[in-house]
């Protein structure tokens, strides 16, 4: 029995990979082979393919046919989808650190207040 993974999970567990994210770095330059793929690495061509298998089931790359060659392009949508995803949690995060700034200067004001202004301590003595 198989199981369906989301396209979420596929996606993640697709880019959990740092060879994989470097796949996809390149061919955000433009389509690519799969020997032009593979020369910046010190692994097989088989190891690579098995990556690009991976990234072609989470939909984030295909494959075209151009005689005998095999070129590899990037596909945005699943990124598009994971990015809409996480604006979310940016938004989360960006609020939250808008609060702290905030909260910061109120801290930083009150300092200022508490503190004499330079010169009058030596007045006093």
């Amino acid at each position: 029995m198989t199981r369906e993974i989301d396209p979420f999970s596929a996606t993640l567990s697709a880019l959990a990979d740092p060879t994989r994210r470097a796949i996809l770095a390149r061919l955000s330059e433009g389509e690519a082979t799969v020997n032009e793929l593979a020369a910046p690495f010190d692994i097989s061509l088989p190891a690579i393919s098995r990556h690009l298998k991976v990234l072609e089931g989470a939909g984030l790359i295909s494959r075209s046919r151009a005689a005998q060659w095999r070129p590899c392009r990037l596909e945005a949508e699943p990124l598009q989808a994971l990015d809409g995803w996480l604006e979310r949690y940016r938004r989360f995060w960006d609020a939250s650190f808008d609060k702290m700034d905030a909260y910061l200067a109120e801290l930083k004001a009150g300092e200022a207040k508490e503190k004499p202004p330079t010169g009058e301590e030596d007045d006093a003595a």
